[in-house]
């Protein structure tokens, strides 16, 4: 897949709920993820099947209200970002809360190797 095939799957992913299918379509299976800051797991996960965990631990903890993805915002012949609005809600604690992240995708050999999450706090 070319770059923009696969910046636009994974934003057309993330709109019909298919974020989970995409990984082994999208992702290396060494790919690294990056997130800005540590919710218990630490900011570091390498490989599609840590990949999966955080998904499943996201979906463990949170119900997603509503979602939006702006983009794909194509950078050269090998990355791309997506800012992502999210409504969301602890299951735990009940506290909603919205928030917006900008995520930068890396591609290589046409699959995604790094991911990286950026916040606003």
């Amino acid at each position: 897949m070319t770059l923009q095939e696969i910046a636009d799957e994974l934003i057309v992913g993330c709109r019909e709920d298919r974020a989970r299918a995409n990984l082994e379509r999208l992702y290396a299976a060494d790919a690294v993820s990056v997130e800005a800051m540590d919710m218990g797991g630490g900011t570091v996960t390498v490989g599609l099947a840590g990949i999966r965990g955080k998904h499943d631990w996201w979906e463990a903890n949170f119900t997603v209200h509503g979602l939006t993805v702006e983009g794909p915002f194509v950078h050269g012949d090998d990355r791309f970002a997506v800012i992502f609005g999210m409504d969301t809600e602890n299951k735990t604690s009940g506290v909603r809360r919205k928030d917006r992240e900008i995520a930068v995708y890396h591609v290589k050999d046409g699959k995604i190797v790094r991911e990286e999450f950026f916040y606003s706090r």
